[in-house]
């Protein structure tokens, strides 16, 4: 089947195989950047390093995607969108391999940095890969299924992942990973559609992007919504031991991620029809939830619905943020979503600052006063955002 042909038909039928295979790609970027949180202590013991040195291998991570993401998706705007992939999978594959075989800080810090820039490509540039697998009036479905993988890999894959790294050693859940990931490259690249980069022109820069009104209110709402969202769940631990959650955080990530699931899918039925009025109920859900945390949370089943409601809140945050951003240009949306991206990745590093600094001074309720402070602005300029959300 020829090129033409191939994307002719994936326009007017939804190809859904080729979405979850790219999903599958999400799903291990997500858990190669968050993986070391849950085997900090045996990565501390094991590697003998401070609490502080081990979140760094966190950290180092997520500061590689936000400030690589765009210099990175400029250059490589004209590479043919496959082989980026594959060249980005190969990355990741094998830095987290190596971090499981080494045993020197310094080099291990040197791949988790490997694998933050790679990330820093890849959540950009898949998103907009996508989109151009099928007709515009299909491209927030292609975010919500090609995202999802996010959802399912905090929800489904780091209780897994951490499972066999407290069962096996953290070094065989790094290699295991590497070993997965390497056979999504395979499949990728038998599977995947080959389509070629784009050129990079003046007018789809970076800098001209930030002169677009619409493009500056969804960052705004990216930096609103990131930071209330994530400013709570950094500190999620925290938070159950303050309103002593009958189940403790094991509970509540369940009713957190079966929320986030539920959402998912919603959101992959509705983002392109009702994308304003989904980011409003974004907002107004996580609203609700930590005013349910604020005055009931003591009664085991509404601590249980808040979590769930945070849930549905958070799971189509990334969806929502990267199809409004993606609406507001008509090529190099490489280059659109990798502004979001980086916006994204500097809130959350924004958020666990911020978050640090309440909890030094107050109790863990004072970032449920936080994302609420936030929220409220969100959902006024998402319902104002006619043009931006349209």
């Amino acid at each position: 089947m020829s090129k033409h042909n191939f994307t002719e038909q994936t326009k007017k039928a939804f190809p859904w195989l080729i979405m979850i295979l790219m999903s599958s790609v999400t799903f291990v970027g997500i858990l190669s950047e968050l993986m070391p949180s849950g085997v900090l202590p045996l990565m501390m013991s094991d590697l003998n390093i401070s609490e502080v040195q081990t979140g760094n291998l966190v950290g180092y991570y997520a500061i590689a995607s936000a400030i690589f993401a765009i210099p990175l998706i400029s250059v490589t705007m004209h590479f043919n969108r496959k082989y980026l992939l594959l060249l980005l999978l190969a990355g990741f594959a094998i830095s987290n391999i190596i971090d499981g075989l080494v045993h020197n800080y310094t080099i291990i810090i040197i791949l988790r940095i490997i694998g933050g820039i790679c990330a820093g490509v890849m959540w950009p540039m898949i998103a907009a890969y996508g989109m151009r697998l099928v007709g515009v009036k299909h491209h927030g479905k292609a975010i919500a299924v090609i995202m999802a993988g996010t959802t399912l890999g905090i929800s489904v894959g780091m209780p897994i992942m951490t499972t066999i790294g407290n069962d096996y050693g953290w070094r065989t859940e790094f290699i295991g990973l590497g070993i997965v990931i390497i056979g999504i490259a395979l499949i990728s690249l038998f599977a995947l559609p080959s389509i070629p980069g784009e050129k990079l022109t003046k007018s789809s820069s970076p800098f001209t992007l930030l002169k677009i009104p619409a493009v500056l209110i969804v960052l705004l709402l990216t930096l609103l919504g990131v930071i209330a969202h994530y400013g709570v769940y950094v500190y999620i631990t925290s938070l159950v031991d303050e309103i002593q959650l009958v189940g403790g955080v094991e509970r509540a990530l369940l009713f957190f991620g079966i929320g986030s699931l539920i959402s998912v899918l919603l959101a992959i039925k509705y983002t392109d029809k009702h994308l304003r009025l989904l980011t409003i109920l974004m907002f107004g859900l996580l609203i609700i939830a930590m005013i349910i945390f604020l005055t009931l949370s003591k009664t085991t089943i509404m601590g249980y619905a808040a979590f769930f409601l945070w849930g549905l809140s958070f799971g189509p945050l990334v969806t929502l943020l990267q199809a409004a951003v993606s609406r507001q240009v008509d090529t190099a949306k490489d280059v659109a979503t990798s502004v979001q991206s980086s916006v994204f990745n500097f809130s959350i590093m924004m958020a666990s600052s911020a978050a640090g600094m309440l909890l030094g001074m107050y109790s863990p309720m004072s970032l449920i006063y936080l994302a609420i402070a936030l929220s409220i602005p969100g959902i006024i300029i998402s319902f104002l955002s006619k043009k931006a959300l349209s």
